[in-house]
């Protein structure tokens, strides 16, 4: 049986900025999906990569020793440890690929993190 998902139509459905919603599973992974604008948190993943995809908009992703710009339809993987900090000058859509494992800020808690119950409804 398949499920057939359209990402952007996902992303751009979601009411809440920062606010992940899992989409998928592959193995130990979660496929997500994000709208999002202005700034998360400065924060890293212990232990986990990140993967980000844009498929709307940009989004800068400012790390200690860089800082990248991505455009629709490029990504970029924040190796784990790497402390990072999403930005988005305008409304941008995401797709995330994290492990299960992946907390959503990180190391630090802000009045946007979301628990993994969120991210799942």
């Amino acid at each position: 049986m398949s499920n057939v998902t359209s990402p952007q139509r996902v992303a751009a459905g979601l009411s809440e900025l920062w606010s992940p919603r899992v989409i998928a599973e592959v193995d130990d992974t979660y496929v997500k999906v994000a709208k999002v604008h202005g700034s998360l948190a400065w924060h890293a993943h212990e232990n986990e990569d990140e993967l980000f995809l844009v498929l709307k908009g940009q989004l800068r992703i400012e790390m200690e020793q860089e800082t990248v710009l991505l455009g629709e339809g490029e990504m970029f993987v924040v190796p784990k440890g790497v402390r990072h900090n999403p930005v988005a000058e305008e409304e941008c859509h995401l797709l995330l690929f994290e492990r299960k494992s992946t907390l959503h800020t990180g190391d630090v808690v802000t009045d946007k993190t979301r628990s993994l119950a969120e991210q799942l409804r």
